[in-house]
């Protein structure tokens, strides 16, 4: 989706959020996002792209190949936004911890 220069970066960060919360994990019920995968999004004020930091449930994980793209292609699709590019890191390594309360509940986890 082309970049909307009169939305404000707030705006454009928001919609990101909210494109990225449609991408799930494939073996679990929960968005990405909500899951605590996503650790950072930065949107560059000029460019409109938006940087995106990101981890998995584990290094080994069988969706390794996939969720990053899903998660690219939902950023960069954002309202407000140019482009998107994902970085996975491991550092700090997943934990239930980063989990909204709302995934915590849907795992039984809360």
């Amino acid at each position: 989706m082309p970049a909307t220069e009169d939305l404000t970066i707030e705006d454009a960060n928001e919609n990101v959020i909210a494109s990225i919360r449609e991408v799930y994990d494939p073996e679990i019920p929960v968005n990405v996002y909500d899951l605590g995968l996503i650790y950072e999004i930065e949107i560059d004020p000029e460019t409109r792209k938006a940087d995106v930091l990101m981890t998995l449930t584990a290094p080994n994980c069988p969706a390794a190949g996939v969720l990053p793209g899903q998660v690219e292609d939902a950023a960069a699709n954002a309202e407000g936004v140019s482009e998107a590019e994902v970085e996975l890191t491991f550092e700090p390594p997943f934990s239930p911890e980063m989990m909204s309360e709302e995934a915590k509940l849907e795992l039984g986890l809360a």
